[in-house]
Order: C-alpha cells, then sequence, then structure tokens
C-alpha cells in the first residue's frame, strides 16, 4: 500500500505542477542522507524527502458529486459548509460545479469537523483562504477532467498545504485513493453507493460486520485486504500507467 500511494502522489505532484509548487525534494533513495543508507531497502519506492513546512490547519476538500458527509449534511439542511445546493439531489449526483467544502484538521483520533469558507476566513485569514480556495478548486479541475478520460470519476478529494519562506506549496499525499474517492466511469450510476477504488471498500465491510468507532478495529480478514490491494492497484494503473 506505501507503495501505490507514494506511486500516485509523485505522479500527481508533476501532473500539477504548473498550477502550484509541491514539497518534494526526492524520492530517490540514492540521494537521500547518509544516515538513511541503512534503510534504503525499507525506504525504496515508499518515502519521499520532502521540505519541512509550517502545515496550514486546514483540510482543503473539493467536491463534484454528492455523498458521504456532505451528503448527509444536505439531507438535513440542503447545503454542505454553508453552500446551498440544488433540490432534490440524489446519492452520487453530480454537482453542478465542483465545491469547495473545507474541515479542520483534527487531532489524532479526533474527527475533523466540517466548516463554512467564513469559519475558514477567520482561523486563518482571507488572503490564505481564498488562494486557497482558488488553488483547490484548479487542482480538482485539471486531476478529474483527466481521470475521467482514464476511466475513473474523482468524487472527491482532500488536498493539504505548507507554508517555508512566505510560499504556498502543496503538501503530503495527493489525489490517493486514502485521501480521495475514486468510482470506476462505466459503472457510474446516481441514485445508489458507488463502486469504488477507494478505502470506501473496507468502510462498507467495517459497516457490514456493525463495527463502530467506540470499539478497537477488528482484524481485517486477508481476503478483504487483497480485494482492497487490487482495487488500489487497478486505480494506480488506469492513472499513471504503473504497476508494482
Amino acid at each position: 500500500k506505501g507503495k501505490i500511494l507514494t506511486l500516485m502522489t509523485l505522479f500527481w505532484l508533476d501532473f500539477l505542477k504548473d498550477i502550484i509548487e509541491n514539497h518534494l525534494i526526492t524520492a530517490d533513495v540514492e540521494k537521500y542522507p547518509d544516515e538513511l543508507k541503512p534503510y534504503k531497502e525499507i525506504l525504496k519506492d515508499r518515502s519521499m524527502i520532502v521540505y519541512k513546512t509550517k502545515v496550514i490547519p486546514i483540510e482543503c476538500i473539493v467536491r463534484g458529486y454528492i455523498t458521504g458527509s456532505a451528503m448527509k449534511e444536505y439531507k438535513k439542511t440542503g447545503k454542505v459548509c454553508g453552500i446551498s445546493l440544488p433540490l432534490g439531489l440524489k446519492e452520487a449526483d453530480k454537482l453542478p460545479e465542483p465545491i469547495f467544502t473545507p474541515s479542520t484538521k483534527a487531532e489524532k483520533g479526533q474527527h475533523d469537523i466540517n466548516i463554512t469558507f467564513e469559519k475558514m476566513v477567520k482561523l486563518i485569514g482571507k488572503d490564505i483562504a481564498e488562494k486557497l480556495r482558488d488553488i483547490s478548486l484548479k487542482l480538482y479541475k485539471k486531476a478529474s477532467d483527466y481521470a475521467e478520460k482514464r476511466g475513473i470519476i474523482i468524487a472527491d478529494t482532500k488536498f493539504e498545504f505548507g507554508i517555508i519562506n512566505g510560499k504556498i506549496l502543496l503538501i503530503d499525499e495527493v489525489l490517493t485513493p486514502d485521501s480521495s474517492r475514486f468510482w470506476p466511469k462505466d459503472e457510474y450510476e446516481p441514485g445508489k453507493p458507488q463502486k469504488s477504488f477507494d478505502k470506501q471498500f473496507i468502510r462498507d465491510w467495517l459497516k457490514s460486520i456493525g463495527w463502530t468507532d467506540k470499539e478497537p478495529p477488528p482484524e481485517i480478514p486477508s481476503d478483504i485486504v487483497q480485494k482492497t490491494r487490487e482495487k488500489y492497484l487497478e486505480a494506480l494503473h488506469r492513472l499513471t500507467n504503473k504497476t508494482l
């Protein structure tokens, strides 16, 4: 899994670098510092050296389709993060335009909280908030247009940003199955939950056995692990033409 997420992130960092610079220094273990040389085999293909930034404490989520926590909020209020949406949207419907729905970055073990853009402005300031919103929407547009040509719908995704020497950089993993919802385009059918190439498969399995996050996580059966691996590998191959 580490190799898949790293390969995919490296692909997207390169693909999107015309929109914003990123924190990558190198992913070539031969160029790593000498003190890491003893761990070369462990680090190969599943790590990268990056600039240390001051992380902006906002998860920058862009949604092109309505599902998950956004659907729950929409059913209750007709809005998502303060944005009014058309009446009558069904599960997995495509939105008229992608929307920017930020959340707080919670401490480990806590849940992120969806917030309005106005709340984001109060937390980090108008100038940075507007820049992050505009950059996030541009990143999503370019990536989703590309992915759709490769047979994958990016329903939503999360970007993270940091600041170094006054400059905003794209950081963390980017457009992976852990930070995004990927749906097969040829099986897309709004009005119901979609088949996916992401961690939703694990979520659905946990739901089917009645697990809640109040309990310790159960051991995941090997067949569920294998199926999840296959889904991640297919997403990698479709998007990047690479495999392990």
